[in-house]
């Protein structure tokens, strides 16, 4: 006999995979608590590298033919993340199977992550759906957050004894590189204007450092700036301070062992923050730039929860082009000071509950 609920997940991949990276790690938490779940998505390509092995009781489904009229088993919850539309052919078709059971799904729309004040206040509120074959149900948003009236982080209900069983030295072995004590950061960007001076600073520094790059527009982007400086500049890492290692697409797993072997972390989006958050490691978050620049209101709202200092939001407000940085230079790091405002806030966040756990209690509550 099947147990847990069945969760209907739908996911459109729109930019860098950051909205299937979202997806598939709630559908893999909720599989560690012995939900099932089909995860419906227009672009699954991403998950051959990103979760090779897949999951028994993730079942990734074709969002095409979430659009034919194929009755399924019903499940009890329909989430649409980040506002993607659910089909109306299928919400026809698989509501009147429902309600032959006698029983409506729970609706949610899982929204974006953010730390402004708004998510507190929208959290949760229904929405009367007034039209279309789900006419008369009501949808419910659901805000991850970063305080106890919001919807919470992902967090793996194993995550703490994962982390605390890591060997950093074996795990950069298996990838070919041979750690010797070198200061580690991790690059994962888009291409933010502050990298080529970046990359000018580590190289004329005191510490040696090794930068290990994500595949993809990092990659892309360092090895641009690198050879933009070669030409220009062909001494700029004459001490060879500076080492670069390009690494492979790497799993999920394997991405989250990567925020825990390096003792700086650069990130962008929403799923590698919180995964550098978890790592309790100094970041620096690359927003996706919108043209209205709600990104750095955004950036602000999160820099201010985390009470970063003030070397630390320079650093944040020149990586993300906010207007008038670029007349400063590139703020030092200083990572052992950066080290602790993330450890207090990684404390704080592990002291409430997952986002998982709290959207099991809302589904347990709403159906």
């Amino acid at each position: 006999m099947q147990s847990g609920k069945l969760w209907d997940i739908f996911c459109r991949v729109i930019d860098n995979y950051g909205d299937i990276g979202v997806c598939w790690r709630l559908a893999a938490n909720l599989s560690q608590r012995g939900e099932r779940v089909r995860l419906w998505v227009d672009d699954a390509s991403a998950l051959t590298w990103m979760a090779p092995t897949g999951d028994p009781r993730v079942q990734v489904m074709p969002w095409g033919q979430s659009l034919l009229p194929v009755v399924l088993p019903p499940a009890d919850i329909w989430l649409e993340a980040f506002g993607c539309d659910i089909a109306p052919e299928f919400i026809a078709t698989q509501l009147s199977a429902a309600r032959a059971r006698g029983k409506n799904p729970v609706w949610i729309n899982l929204e974006y992550l953010s730390a402004e004040s708004y998510v507190a206040r929208s959290h949760g509120l229904p929405s009367p759906v007034m039209s279309g074959p789900g006419r008369g149900l009501v949808k419910y948003f659901f805000y991850p957050g970063f305080t106890p009236t919001t919807g919470g982080l992902l967090r793996e209900p194993d995550l703490l004894p994962r982390q605390a069983g890591f060997n950093r030295q074996a795990w950069l072995q298996q990838l070919g590189i041979t750690f010797e004590g070198e200061q580690l950061l991790s690059m994962f960007c888009y291409e933010p204007s502050a990298l080529d001076e970046l990359l000018s600073q580590l190289a004329n520094g005191t510490t040696p450092t090794r930068l290990l790059v994500t595949a993809g527009r990092a990659s892309a982007a360092v090895e641009t700036a690198i050879n933009n400086k070669n030409r220009s500049e062909p001494l700029w890492n004459k001490a060879l301070l500076l080492s670069i290692s390009y690494l492979p697409a790497l799993n999920q797993p394997d991405y989250d062992h990567l925020l825990w072997a390096c003792d700086l972390n650069f990130v962008r989006g929403e799923d590698s923050l919180v995964r550098a958050l978890w790592a309790e490691k100094p970041l620096v978050w690359q927003i996706y730039p919108q043209s209205d620049g709600a990104h750095l209101v955004k950036l602000q709202a999160f820099l201010d929860l985390i009470q970063a200092p003030s070397g630390l939001r320079d650093l944040h407000q020149r990586w993300n082009e906010a207007p008038g940085s670029a007349r400063f230079p590139l703020t030092p790091l200083a990572l052992p000071q950066w080290r602790q405002t993330f450890s207090a806030a990684r404390r704080t966040q592990l002291e409430s509950r997952d986002l998982v756990t709290r959207l099991l209690h809302f589904v347990s509550k709403s159906h």
